[in-house]
């Protein structure tokens, strides 16, 4: 009769072990979809259908999706009572975190980018 993995686990060195507890609690925090995610978070479509003001099957028609814009992934996270935060993670770079993407924004201190095009008119 075969081993189970819990006792071929347990034969492992003990580093051995620690490194596969590590990255399974690594793949617990990874999703495969929006379904997945609205179920972790208890949520039924219905609920969501009733944040987002549609009806049901368009919930399951989001999930279904490969492609989608961010508002729509961003409206569905709020939905289902997440907050949706965008890392970008470049070579030789710690992850950079997008607060404002397509969002307008309020406040009277210009960005960086606006600042570099404001100086680039004033060369000119």
């Amino acid at each position: 009769m075969g081993r189970s993995i819990t006792d071929v686990i347990a034969s492992l060195p003990r580093d051995q072990q620690e490194q596969v507890e590590a990255r399974y609690q690594e793949l617990r925090q990874e999703v495969e979809g929006l379904r997945e995610l609205r179920q972790i978070a208890g949520k039924a479509q219905e609920d969501v259908a009733g944040a987002l003001n549609i009806k049901q099957p368009s919930v399951s028609k989001i999930e279904k999706q490969a492609d989608m814009y961010l508002s729509t992934l961003r409206s569905y996270v709020e939905a289902i009572g997440g907050k949706l935060e965008l890392t970008v993670k470049l070579p030789s770079h710690p992850p950079l975190k997008l607060h404002s993407l397509g969002d307008v924004i309020t406040s009277n201190t210009p960005t960086r980018g606006a600042r570099v095009r404001k100086a680039a008119r004033v060369r000119s």
